[in-house]
């Protein structure tokens, strides 16, 4: 049984997985896993997210990567959205009354592409029937008719005008510069000298007819106008007349058949009322001919060289058609920008200017999801500008509102368009880290009104008897899905104990499956490489060596520097004021420790420890916390009778970068208390944990790898028996340590000694009992404590006699 002070026996250096514990010879007889391992709170609040169809509940996933949120997320979804109805099309039409406001049509899954090819087989059947229509006998009598009516009226009233003039000498006559009256005998004009020699009376009465005739002759001219209005009027009317008899069954038979959707018989109606009123669109060329979308001041010019103008004009923009799909809509957007996720409005650039019109119009991840799942990851979208806002107003707003980013923020004032929003009803899943998390729920007050439920994704799972077995079918599984090779029993077993040492936890299965999916992968290289028929144990400890070579070039050099005294760290001698604190540094996924020399030295004073990695601005907040605790147990311990009367200098020797944590806070009160008893410590041993005021260690992260870190020093320059390291007792339950380590041990050359407080940790460094108090709150003869207690005594007393002459100097 395992005692605080003493060195561990080999058995608790490591938890081993029994191969034995399997009921099957590979991974290959395992069923595939269909559920998540270990991670029932998650699965829990993800189900019922989906379950809960009430505004606001959407879903964030939130946990480390490499945890399977992705793939699990996509697999649940995946099977919930094939049961469920497939969401509706929606497609875009033009508004003809007007075009900068284009309608959004709803059909059900399938029924937008059926309707545009209808529409485009009615223009297309138009294109035939109205000029056929239009070049009818019918439609050339009737319109002959009433030109040859307006003729005979405007024929009428000159004729009555000319007989009038007849009647009373004045003949009409047609001159390049007009009409002319003049006034004629025996057939023939007068010319002016022939009428001024004409008694006055006469010339009276013919001036008196050709205003009369000249006024006659206004009124008729005045009248025409008009008649030529009722004319194209006519026309006009039997233009419609024509149009509706050749396209107005097309039209009927479509709305027939789309009966069951008011909105879109509205439009159907809308396309007949416009063909008739622009039939001209009909009987001109299909290619090569502008069109103009609109009438008046709601007229968009759009130049369509290669589609005709009535085809552009009607056409539907079927902007999400779900006719191929099977159940509602799953979407990952793995891009989601702005336009990505709201939708675009595309321009094209024609005679210098920017142009568009409802096709133009482009969906986004928004109208794809809808109905359905929109997946997306958290950091993703909040790194892109306005997507994290516009996710916000559709979900707020429960509609989709299609704007450039310029009309949004009114950042232009050109003329564009205005879509009609579509409704939205969607779940939406965001990805991410709990830092992102917990910030929008601090820093955003409208998060949690959109995102009610959290799915918390666990870093880590019980490694019971059960969650064994569902490891080794989630290998079988990836390795079934990637055509890898099974894995033996004792391949398994092995990812199993890497995995509890990836957790820093001996009782524990880190639930980054990831990480052991990639050396199960690596793992299968080598057992390929070496023409194995399965992947064994020794394949998974040659793949995480082969990682931990390819990572270590730094700790190489590291290692290096210190056993070429670049980097001081001793391991044998003993020194006054001196210990080994054991520092963890972190790249990207691999973790190495390096040993630092740590070093107090005292000396009267007012009470102060200086931190110096504190003082010159390397040391973090929870560094120096550390290093202030020392404080605390110094002026608990030795403090009672008189104030403390010392000054104390820390420092991390040859560290030249930031520092941060408080797991050499331990070391470093071992240092300063071998400063003021002036005892030296074993420099085999190198120490970590943190310490608390009444002198108690406490856990610590990195236990394994700072173990190694120095032990890989202590072995390239020869095990004594007389080297070990220092750790908190309560990281036994973490250690998972690499086999030199466990063999090292077992042969009594290296110790690891779990220690529980202050006082134990001293005794072995310095050789001396720490000491406890009497009666008399005394500490007992030749202790630690003793020693530092009377060292602290001598200060107080030097502090005294120097302030009593400084005052008596004073005084003088």
């Amino acid at each position: 049984m395992m005692k605080s002070g003493e060195p561990l026996g080999v058995d608790a250096l490591y938890s081993h997985c029994d191969p034995e514990q399997f009921d099957f010879e590979t991974t290959a007889e395992l069923d595939p896993l269909t559920h998540m391992v270990g991670q029932d709170r998650a699965v829990e609040a993800v189900e019922f997210a989906a379950d809960m169809h009430v505004h606001g509940f959407n879903l964030f996933v939130l946990g480390p990567p490499g945890t399977g949120r992705h793939s699990f997320i996509r697999r649940f979804l995946a099977q919930r959205a094939v049961k469920q109805a497939p969401a509706s099309d929606w497609c875009y039409a033009n508004r003809f009354d007007d075009p900068r406001k284009p309608i959004a049509l709803e059909l059900p899954a399938g029924h937008a592409r059926g309707l545009r090819d209808d529409i485009d087989r009615l223009v297309d059947e138009a294109y035939t029937a109205i000029p056929t229509a239009f070049e009818s006998e019918d439609y050339r009598s009737r319109r002959q008719a009433i030109e040859k009516e307006f003729q005979t009226a405007q024929a009428k009233r000159f004729q009555d005008v000319q007989r009038r003039a007849q009647e009373k000498g004045i003949a009409v006559v047609e001159t390049p510069t007009g009409i002319q009256l003049v006034p004629i005998r025996d057939g023939k004009p007068l010319s002016p000298k022939q009428l001024n020699a004409l008694p006055d009376a006469e010339q009276k009465q013919l001036q008196n007819a050709v205003e009369s005739l000249g006024r006659e002759m206004q009124a008729a001219m005045e009248a025409m106008p008009g008649l030529i209005r009722d004319v194209r009027d006519k026309i006009r009317e039997l233009d419609r007349q024509i149009a509706m008899l050749a396209a107005g069954s097309l039209i009927d038979d479509l709305v027939a058949k789309y009966s069951e959707f008011p909105k879109v018989v509205g439009y159907l109606k809308s396309v007949q009322a416009d063909i008739i009123d622009n039939v001209q669109l009909f009987l001109m060329p299909r290619e090569g001919q502008g069109e103009t979308l609109g009438t008046d001041e709601h007229s968009l010019s759009i130049q369509q060289p290669k589609e005709s103008a009535a085809k552009r004009r009607y056409c539907l923009n079927l902007l999400i058609d779900h006719k191929e799909s099977e159940g509602a809509p799953l979407v990952f957007e793995d891009h989601p920008t702005y336009q990505n996720l709201v939708g675009d409005i595309e321009y094209l650039a024609q005679m210098g200017a920017l142009i568009t019109d409802f096709s133009l119009i482009k969906g986004g991840a928004l109208h794809r999801a809808n109905g359905g799942y929109l997946v997306l990851d958290a950091h993703k979208i909040l790194s892109e500008p306005f997507a994290w806002q516009a996710l916000k107003q559709a979900l707020k707003g429960r509609e989709i509102r299609i704007e450039s980013l310029g009309q949004a923020y009114s950042l232009i004032r050109t003329a564009t368009l205005e879509p009609e929003p579509i409704p939205l009803d969607l779940k939406v899943i965001l990805i991410g880290e709990r830092r992102l998390y917990y910030l929008l729920q601090a820093l955003d007050p409208e998060f949690m009104e959109l995102f009610k439920v959290a799915a918390d994704f666990d870093d880590q799972m019980e490694r019971s008897a059960e969650n064994n077995h569902l490891f080794a079918q989630l290998l079988g599984t990836v390795a079934k899905q990637e055509g890898l090779k099974a894995l033996d029993r004792s391949g398994v077993a092995r990812l199993i104990e890497e995995s509890a040492r990836h957790a820093e936890h001996a009782r524990k299965l880190s639930a980054q499956v990831r990480r052991a999916a990639d050396i199960m992968r690596e793992a299968n290289y080598w057992a390929d490489r070496d023409g194995n028929e399965t992947v064994r144990g020794q394949d998974i400890q040659r793949a995480i060596d082969h990682r931990r070579r390819r990572a270590s070039r730094l700790r190489e050099r590291i290692q290096e520097a210190v056993l070429e005294d670049t980097i001081l760290i001793d391991t044998e001698t003993s020194h006054v004021g001196q210990v080994n604190g054991l520092a963890v540094l972190e790249l990207g996924d691999f973790s190495f420790a390096r040993p630092n020399r740590i070093t107090a030295r005292v000396w009267p004073g007012a009470g102060k420890v200086v931190d110096i990695e504190r003082e010159a601005k390397l040391g973090g907040p929870v560094h120096s916390k550390g290093v202030l605790i020392l404080s605390g147990f110094l002026a608990g311990h030795f403090g009672n009778d008189r104030p403390l009367s010392l000054t104390a200098s820390l420092v991390l020797e040859q560290s030249y970068g930031g520092i941060e944590g408080d797991s050499a806070s331990s070391a470093e009160l071992y240092a300063l208390l071998s400063a003021l008893a002036e005892l030296p410590i074993e420099q085999g041993y190198a120490v970590t944990g943190s310490v608390n005021q009444h002198g108690a260690v406490q856990a610590i992260g990195g236990v394994n790898e700072k173990i190694e870190g120095y032990f890989e020093i202590c072995e390239a320059r020869g095990l004594n028996g007389r080297q070990g390291v220092l750790i908190p007792e309560s990281n036994v339950k973490n250690l998972m340590l690499r086999r030199p380590v466990r063999e090292a041990v077992a042969a009594g050359r290296f110790a690891i000694i779990p220690i529980s407080h202050i006082d134990e940790g001293i005794a072995i460094l310095t050789g001396r009992p720490a000491g406890t108090r009497d009666a008399k709150s005394a500490y007992s003869e030749g202790t630690v404590n003793r020693l530092v207690a009377d060292r602290l005594a001598e200060f107080a007393e030097v502090r005294r006699s120097f302030t009593a002459e400084k005052q008596d100097g004073a005084e003088k």
